[in-house]
């Protein structure tokens, strides 16, 4: 095993096929595929299930994952060691919502308080609308939100990340040792609905197109809500890996299935007012994620979920 395996699988894990990594990290496709084949015959076990929509992670692959994900955050953390601290001063006004603020935003935080030290990052957690409203009023520099979810024409949007959406059940469910679950499987189960920042809206644009729906049994706004009664048995959702753990806070452990249908994935990123001069302090912050996210360097290298 050795980093550039686990970098070429980060990014396919990710990204969902070998051609998307591919192109994310400007190598050829076969170096994925060695890179991965090579993993797993090191490791004795497959990490992918090849379907038509892509690569989809095994339970042995989710579980490398994360480990890997640690793994090429120190290395990240040691390379920084190197580098020069930015003299970048300022304050910045940044707007994100409650998912990004959850689940992604902490962990580049705290590298960006000491890769530029002398920058004031202000936060404001608020829904989509009101954020939008406050970049084109010009309350906020840039916004970390849920790109899949924007599309105002006032606003320019950069996604970063893409992160896939499975179903969500507890151990030992029946349809947790399934390769795929369909949604008439699912709509067979009660259903726990998260309603934070448009999930629930967002649910009916793939279940609508099936001509089913869900048998909600409770709606929430809270995610630990649904990880707790998934994981306790009181019935499945479908979420995206951001937000997933395999663990509820009582312990519990929760699995997840492919679904035989493709399903858009929650869009992670950035946005700003159109055709608005930026300040040098907001450069460097949208500079920083690009960085960490686009460049083929660093792709997948700086990520917490």
């Amino acid at each position: 095993m050795n980093l550039r395996q686990l970098k070429y699988f980060l990014a396919t894990a990710e990204l969902g096929q070998v051609s998307r990594a591919a192109s994310e990290l400007s190598i050829s496709q076969s170096s994925v595929t060695t890179a991965i084949r090579e993993l797993e015959q090191s490791m004795g076990t497959t990490l992918f299930n090849r379907t038509a929509h892509g690569m989809d992670l095994t339970p042995t692959g989710r579980d490398l994952m994360s480990a890997a994900r640690d793994v090429m955050e120190k290395v990240q953390i040691a390379q920084d060691i190197g580098q020069n601290h930015s003299d970048v001063t300022g304050t910045i006004n940044i707007a994100a919502t409650y998912t990004v603020c959850g689940y992604f935003l902490p962990y580049h935080l705290d590298r960006l308080s000491h890769r530029v030290p002398n920058l004031t990052i202000n936060i404001s957690e608020l829904n989509r609308e009101s954020i939008e409203e406050g970049l084109i009023s010009n309350r906020f520099d840039v916004a970390v939100i849920l790109t899949s979810n924007t599309s105002n024409p006032e606003l320019a949007t950069q996604t970063l990340m893409r992160s896939h959406r499975r179903l969500w059940v507890p151990q030992n469910h029946p349809l947790a040792g399934r390769e795929f679950a369909s949604f008439e499987d699912v709509a067979a189960q009660d259903y726990i609905m998260l309603t934070v920042d448009e999930a629930a809206n967002t649910s009916m644009k793939y279940w609508g197109p099936t001509g089913l729906m869900p048998r909600v049994r409770m709606r929430t706004s809270s995610t630990e809500a649904v990880r707790s009664m998934v994981a306790n048995g009181l019935g499945v959702t479908i979420l995206s890996d951001m937000v997933y753990r395999p663990w509820s806070l009582e312990g519990r452990r929760i699995s997840t299935v492919v679904m035989d249908r493709e399903i858009p994935s929650m869009d992670v990123g950035l946005a700003w007012r159109r055709n608005q001069e930026m300040p040098n302090a907001a450069r460097h912050f949208v500079d920083y994620f690009r960085n960490a996210y686009l460049s083929p360097q660093m792709a997948h290298t700086a990520w917490r979920g």
